[in-house]
């Protein structure tokens, strides 16, 4: 039944056809003929079912000389009109032409609009290369690449963008390159086999050098690959450049491992996610004198140079410092590091490298604690400290005593020197 109103409303039923129309409306001497349609063609009428044909026949009056003769057995003299349906044509047959002209219209003022945002250029011309910053798979699919343009929330007080806005970008791209690959999962960063098995990625330690920080309004270009470490982990490197210019800003690698999703503890890697990842493996090294010996935790002695201690208590994480694996992200714990950094030494010098090992992840409810050892000249000559380069190590650790990360950072003062980096 609903299937038939339905139908009706879209298709008119029978009805009175142009043909017809015109017929009643002419004369007995004819300006048209009878089978012809308003548009001049022959209209032939469909013929009306077979049942209702033989009744018409069988009650049909014979007429002899124009008189009516009735049949035998008959008793009066009368003459059945049978109906007949108006005949059907392709035209009255279609649907309401305005309702598909309006969506035909809809379509394509639709389709302009989307093909108008695609061929949409800027003015600047730095911004015409990877226009929206969806980044492209470039060197026969081994290197992935995006521009990040630095914006006004992204940079500090020196007006230039803070390590935190750098190492976003640097896991941005990690993300969107599995991502462009077709590999990406259900976790952050997970491969479809990796999210089969409840694995996810974890990193192990991160190794980073800063030639020079953008300032607001400049394009950064980011370079991204991957590569095998030992059997069971991954490195990933980065290499950061100045659009305009092509100067170097950064370099960085990364060791990553694989942790059971469920039980938090780190896994092997199974054959099937090696198949997946391997075609994307580069030997190339973003920073080639890796960091190799063991990160020294704060108030130990180191050279038989003097330290200089200061600490941080009470750190919390937020619900926003959470990932969707629900552990603190590794870009927080270098804010929560540089929490307990001197403010002498952020005000007079700039961060020139940084190495973190990551020793156990951090929850939500976690209560930290961060430590910084200052060494060197700086410790005892406070007054000097904008002449001379400084390094600090941290530790930030659960106040129970459990580290989490351990690191070493190298600071030059403010306008200094940058060595010319060597191209890749």
């Amino acid at each position: 039944m609903a299937g038939s109103l339905a139908a009706s409303a879209f298709f008119p039923g029978p009805g009175p056809s142009p043909a017809t129309s015109v017929r009643s409306s002419k004369n007995s001497a004819g300006e048209l003929p009878d089978n012809l349609s308003v548009r001049g063609i022959a209209a032939t009428p469909n013929p009306p079912p077979r049942a209702m044909q033989v009744k018409a026949q069988a009650q049909a009056l014979p007429k002899v000389n124009g008189t009516k003769v009735n049949h035998k057995g008959m008793g009066h003299d009368n003459e059945e009109t049978v109906p007949h349906s108006a005949p059907k044509t392709f035209y009255n047959q279609l649907p309401d032409w305005s309702i598909i002209l309006a969506a035909v219209t809809t379509i394509f003022l639709a389709a302009e609009k989307q093909w108008t945002l695609l061929d949409w250029k800027p003015k600047r011309p730095d911004m015409l290369v990877d226009t929206f910053g969806f980044g492209r798979i470039i060197q026969d699919g081994l290197v992935f690449r995006q521009n990040f343009l630095i914006r006004s929330y992204e940079i500090g007080a020196d007006r230039t963008a803070s390590i935190e806005t750098l190492m976003n970008h640097l896991q941005e791209t990690a993300l969107n390159h599995v991502k462009t690959a077709g590999l990406l999962g259900d976790g952050f960063g997970a491969t479809p086999e990796m999210s089969k098995r409840n694995l996810i990625w974890v990193v192990s330690k991160i190794q980073l050098a800063v030639e020079q920080y953008p300032s607001w309004g400049d394009m950064v270009q980011v370079d991204t690959w991957v590569a095998a470490s030992g059997k069971n982990g991954m490195r990933r490197d980065w290499h950061v450049r100045d659009y305009n210019s092509g100067r170097t800003i950064l370099r960085a690698t990364s060791i990553w491992v694989m942790m059971n999703k469920k039980t938090r503890r780190l896994s092997k890697m199974p054959e099937e996610v090696r198949a997946e990842i391997g075609p994307y493996f580069n030997s190339r090294s973003a920073i080639t004198d890796e960091q190799s010996e063991k990160l020294a935790k704060p108030g130990n002695k180191i050279d038989g140079g003097s330290t200089k201690q200061f600490i941080r208590k009470g750190l919390t994480p937020r619900w926003s410092d959470l990932d969707v694996n629900q552990h603190v992200n590794n870009v927080k714990y270098i804010g929560w590091i540089l929490e307990s950094a001197p403010i002498s030494i952020l005000e007079k010098h700039e961060l020139a490298s940084m190495t973190l090992d990551y020793r156990k992840e951090c929850g939500r409810d976690s209560v930290l604690q961060s430590l910084t050892a200052v060494t060197g000249d700086c410790a005892t000559t406070d007054g000097d400290q904008g002449a001379v380069a400084i390094q600090c190590d941290h530790l930030l650790q659960l106040e129970s005593g459990a580290d989490i990360v351990k690191a070493r950072t190298e600071w030059r003062p403010k306008g200094g020197l940058r060595f010319e980096a060597e191209s890749f």
